[in-house]
């Protein structure tokens, strides 16, 4: 593993700061503020290539890897965590729809979602299924050639501005093995967005309700067979666990930023603060887990372009640099002092941010779970 960006990946990193610089850091407040999300900027990082860049280059896709991936993420962060988001998780229904749909089903949706022409969701958790995802109760009962889909779904992503969702719906027996994964257009019929969730952060990131009242949903829509949705769905978060990682550090490293500017430029005792020893030395953390977070999710994102086995690493990546995300906020905001604890700053905004990332893609305790189990079996 060389540890020296690419050309490419410094490319790419520039290319999305000067668009974060130019169009998304001077709004993410008044946005944020009015839970405003902007499909059009999803477009815009279409048009510069920046939607769907480890999808093959056939499929509209840049054709890298996640190395390349991660640089964007966590660039996208830095400036606002809605729009990282938004992009992992239209990433997210790609990567389903690219290892496992079939041809017909790849050539039809993928490349609106890779160009930024179409946004993308994924559906799996229940008002009694969140970190139990095997026993969702969303029922999916084949009749002719449909499906007929009856149940809720909480916590869905972007579900309101979604033109492909990927959902998991039961087809046949209880637990993992009933489960299957099917693609809902956006408008289908049956299908009801319900209400939208008041969170802590990430206000221009919608995350809702969806209700399926007898929605028809066509058998040419199932991913895989019946009974695969629940592998489909852990393979996935697999990779999405490496883009939440890379969301991380953009978050920390902005959060990092702030802090180390205004401790170099606010005085007390008639000198400036970073030349304390207790701010200098919290800095100084802050900065060490960063960095140690980047390794851990570029050797993740690394043995998924490798083609290896990484459930574990991943995990490992998606802890601590969550984790990490959250101590380097909470100390920019002590850094910042009162000044951090107001909208005037950023930091509260990114220590808001930083909360979730320790929630999503499989909660810190379950990924410490998979962990374990892995170290039990030898692994």
């Amino acid at each position: 593993m060389d540890f020296q960006e690419t050309s490419v990946q410094r490319e790419l990193r520039a290319l999305t700061r000067k668009f974060v610089e130019k169009e998304l850091f001077p709004h993410v407040q008044e946005d944020e503020a009015a839970e405003r999300f902007r499909p059009e900027w999803i477009r815009k990082l279409g048009d510069l290539g920046l939607t769907g860049i480890p999808l093959p280059e056939s499929l509209g896709g840049a054709g890298l890897g996640y190395q390349e991936a991660i640089a964007t993420i966590e660039e996208l962060a830095a400036g606002g965590a809605a729009y990282a988001i938004s992009v992992a998780v239209t990433g997210l229904t790609q990567s389903i729809l690219n290892q496992f749909g079939n041809e017909s089903q790849k050539s039809k949706y993928i490349p609106p979602l890779a160009e930024g022409k179409a946004i993308g969701a994924f559906s799996l958790s229940e008002a009694s299924s969140g970190s139990d995802a095997g026993s969702l109760r969303t029922t999916a009962k084949k009749s002719g050639d449909h499906y007929l889909v009856n149940g809720t779904k909480l916590w869905t992503t972007q579900g309101d501005s979604a033109d492909t969702l990927i959902l998991m719906a039961r087809t046949g027996e209880p637990g993992p093995k009933g489960i299957s994964a099917f693609i809902v257009e956006k408008g289908m019929s049956g299908l009801q967005i319900g209400k939208r969730e008041k969170k802590m952060g990430c206000h221009s990131s919608h995350t809702v309700e969806l209700v399926f009242n007898n929605a028809k949903i066509p058998v040419e829509n199932r991913i895989g067979q019946e009974g695969q949705g629940f592998t489909i769905a852990l393979n996935a978060l697999d990779a999405g666990r490496i883009n939440i990682g890379a969301t991380a550090l953009g978050i920390a490293r902005a959060a990092l930023d702030v802090a180390v500017n205004h401790a170099r430029h606010r005085e007390q005792f008639g000198k400036a603060i970073a030349d304390f020893q207790g701010v200098s030395f919290l800095l100084a953390d802050m900065k060490v887990q960063l960095d140690a977070a980047r390794l851990l999710v570029q050797r993740a994102a690394w043995m998924k372009d490798q083609g290896l086995p990484f459930t574990q690493e991943a995990a490992i990546a998606k802890v601590f640099s969550t984790d990490m995300a959250m101590r380097v906020t909470t100390d920019a905001v002590q850094v910042l002092g009162g000044s951090g604890y107001t909208q005037d700053f950023p930091v509260e905004r990114y220590m808001r941010e930083a909360k979730v990332l320790q929630i999503v893609e499989g909660t810190n305790q379950v990924q410490r779970l998979v962990i374990g189990r892995a170290l039990a079996k030898g692994k």
